[in-house]
């Protein structure tokens, strides 16, 4: 007993000492930048996402600020990069430097296994307390939603939807695109909100409408951008209207809508740790937020567009029950498996494409994966 107690001492002391490690980044973008090109220049990121550019908007800005930087964005579905991460880890041969993925069940078990490397990035106070692990294991870095997505040109006098029941309207029938919710558990909690609200008679009436069912959540947004298919609910939009585009991203009136804030950590061990705290207090600089990233920002000094508020100021977001779904396996394979009854499984082949077990640039670059 004494000895077990003394384990938990020593154990609880290292662990004061890690939290206490990792204080508030007080450098400045260009003095950590300048520490960084003694590392090599380049970094390695592996990104959530649904197609091999679909980050290129941050690696060429994050590029252009910091000259001599290179940043490699691994873009892969974050169910295949966890998995690719944990073989990597069991292998003893990490090759990403950061990891920025929806999975957020992940990030605590990463943390307690320790995996990730503390860190608190500049703004550390600004950034919403629930966004971020009071250790500097992991932080939001951005927030992404899952609401509705409209061609007003494309819908023509159909009226745009707002709510679940919306997507039942007759003349939406065959006009509806959405990712399949047994592919991605952000749509698919998307799906489990209504049905808990509106129960599997909603879904049932829903198949009715003959939806079309799509592998990632860029291929939707990319339908309803060129007109194809005028609605979904499965995927992002900019919260800034374009005032040239027909395309319109709202969110609900009455039923509530998906939205979480993108986790990245620093993998412990990286050759790099410096470009990846770059990269991370760059990524959470109020100027990244407000002016790099499309929809709601992390800082609470960082205000949306007119229309909107703080994300954190909605319920309908689901901010907390999200977190707590994908935080319970079970309940979500469950879940998975009776959606799955009637959306069929999935079809087609990844819109990421195939990375391999070890990529270090994104698919289509030089050297795509190491053998």
């Amino acid at each position: 007993m004494k000895k077990y107690l003394a384990l938990v001492a020593v154990t609880l002391a290292l662990f004061g000492q890690s939290v206490r490690a990792a204080e508030i980044e007080s450098r400045s973008l260009d003095q950590i930048h300048k520490e960084a090109l003694k590392e090599g220049g380049t970094l390695v990121v592996y990104a959530g996402g649904d197609t091999p550019n679909q980050l290129d908007g941050i690696k060429t800005a994050f590029e252009k600020r910091f000259p001599g930087m290179t940043l490699e964005v691994v873009v892969d579905y974050s169910k295949v990069h966890n998995a690719r991460l944990d073989q990597q880890f069991a292998y003893g041969k990490v090759v990403a430097d950061v990891v920025q993925l929806q999975t957020l069940q992940d990030f605590p078990r990463w943390r307690r296994e320790g995996r990730l490397l503390a860190y608190k990035p500049r703004g550390w106070d600004h950034i919403y307390s629930s966004f971020k692990d009071q250790t500097g294991a992991w932080t939001g870095v951005f927030v992404d939603a899952f609401s509705n997505l409209a061609n007003t040109k494309a819908l023509g006098s159909i009226p745009a939807p707002s709510n679940a029941h919306d997507y039942l309207d007759p003349a939406l029938k065959g006009k509806i695109i959405s990712t399949y919710p047994n592919d991605d558990d952000a749509v698919l909690f998307w799906y489990k909100q209504t049905i808990d609200r509106h129960g599997w008679e909603w879904m049932e009436k829903f198949m009715q409408q003959e939806p079309h069912f799509v592998r990632g959540t860029q291929a939707p947004a990319d339908a309803v951008a060129s007109g194809k298919y005028p609605v979904t609910f499965t995927t992002d939009g900019s919260l800034k209207h374009d005032a040239n585009s027909p395309v319109r991203f709202s969110i609900p009136t009455n039923d509530g809508f998906v939205a979480w804030a993108q986790r990245a950590a620093i993998i412990k061990g990286t050759r790099r740790p410096e470009s990846a705290r770059l990269y991370l207090s760059w990524l959470l600089d109020k100027d990244t937020q407000k002016n790099v990233w499309y929809m709601w920002s992390v800082r609470n000094d960082v205000q949306p567009p007119a229309d909107y508020r703080p994300i954190w100021e909605y319920s309908s977001a689901n901010l907390s029950n999200f977190e707590r779904f994908m935080a319970d396996r079970d309940a979500v394979e469950r879940f998975r498996a009776r959606i799955q009854l009637y959306v069929g499984e999935v079809q087609g082949p990844s819109s990421t494409g195939v990375l391999g077990m070890t990529p270090t640039k994104a698919l289509g670059a030089t050297a795509a994966a190491k053998p």
